[in-house]
């Protein structure tokens, strides 16, 4: 074993995971082995604790618990793609060259793994190698019920720039839902802060998010400024709406959260919409019964931003998944209903 070691961030090391720098100078050290030493708070950045995912900075200083030596301990083995599964990642694609690929993430394939997930499009991304010799970094997430536009990298260079655009907002995405009655005013938006529910497991809210009132933010211990538009495209009597959504922060379940706080949860999410209520035209119930597909119907339709490299403008477009695209068979309502930006009046 080695001995506890302190390694500077050294130039061009920065702004980037803590996990994968970790990998990159001890690529012996499992992923499994790098979670558990933070979470026991072994590896730490200036003196705190850091999560796998935090990002790390040029000059910072990483604590290095023992570390078992190269070959003294087999690195967990890779999970080979299966055949199925490179099929379905592959067949997802929906733009690429030579810098970016983008993805229409089908509703139920989780993002990254957790410790209950071991089918996930980080681990299928060996698959989208296309001739590079290294798989495709994700930039961001969608969460596992929410389909659309997920965007890769094909390099570490371009996944810095693609990150950096989108912390600075120098990306728009528009996402689709159907939801519980009629939203008035028909475009708006919603600035209610987001703050981590107490409590965990079936017995707790988990990773619910509870939105806090905008004056309340600054008083509230976690909370986090949020900030999203939504426009009404089309409408089902007082039942349900078509609605375009814009969240100009990326918090944890915003849009779901806000779209429930402002009293009209997105049709199947469960855990923001009332549980399996069904909606019995008063604005409330995360159902409508009858043929309705009960799966979230929320799906991130497109993403436009500068071409890190040509820095020509992009826009990705993701056609709705199956569920959704029979809820709108069933409504009457044809995609290219839409504006093509139901939010230019906002911006």
């Amino acid at each position: 074993m080695s001995r506890v070691q302190t390694i500077t961030v050294g130039p061009g090391d920065g702004d980037q995971r803590l996990d994968r720098w970790m990998k990159r100078i001890f690529p012996h050290v499992a992923q499994s082995r790098i979670e558990k030493m933070c979470r026991k708070g072994e590896i730490r950045v200036d003196g705190g604790r850091a999560k796998a995912s935090t990002r790390i900075e040029t000059g910072q200083q990483v604590r290095i618990p023992p570390l078992p030596e190269p070959g003294q301990v087999e690195s967990a083995p890779k999970p080979r793609v299966t055949d199925g599964d490179a099929e379905l990642i592959q067949s997802c694609v929906i733009y690429k060259d030579d810098h970016i690929i983008a993805l229409n993430k089908p509703p139920g394939l989780p993002t990254q793994g957790g410790s209950k997930q071991t089918r996930h499009v980080d681990g299928m991304a060996d698959a989208l190698k296309f001739g590079f010799d290294e798989k495709p970094r994700l930039v961001h997430r969608l969460d596992k019920d929410t389909s659309g536009v997920l965007l890769l990298a094909r390099t570490r260079a371009v996944a810095k720039a693609l990150t950096e655009a989108m912390r600075h907002r120098e990306t728009r995405k528009v996402y689709w839902a159907l939801v519980a009655g009629v939203p008035v005013p028909y475009l708006g938006e919603i600035k209610y802060g987001l703050v981590k529910a107490p409590g965990h497991g079936k017995g707790g809210e988990g990773e619910k998010m509870i939105c806090v009132h905008p004056n309340e933010v600054h008083h509230t211990e976690g909370a986090k400024r949020a900030h999203s538009y939504y426009a009404t495209l089309y409408r089902v009597a007082s039942r349900a709406s078509w609605v375009a959504l814009e969240p100009l922060t990326g918090r944890t379940h915003q849009l779901r959260a806000h779209m429930a706080e402002i009293g009209h949860p997105i049709i199947g999410d469960g855990k923001y919409g009332g549980s399996g209520q069904e909606n019995l035209g008063d604005g409330w119930g995360a159902q409508l019964g009858g043929l309705m597909s009960k799966k979230l119907h929320l799906h991130a339709r497109s993403m436009t931003l500068q071409h890190p490299v040509t820095k020509k403008p992009l826009t990705v477009t993701a056609h709705l998944p199956d569920h959704m695209a029979h809820s709108w068979d069933t409504l009457g309502w044809e995609e290219d209903y839409a504006d093509a930006d139901p939010f230019e009046s906002l911006h």
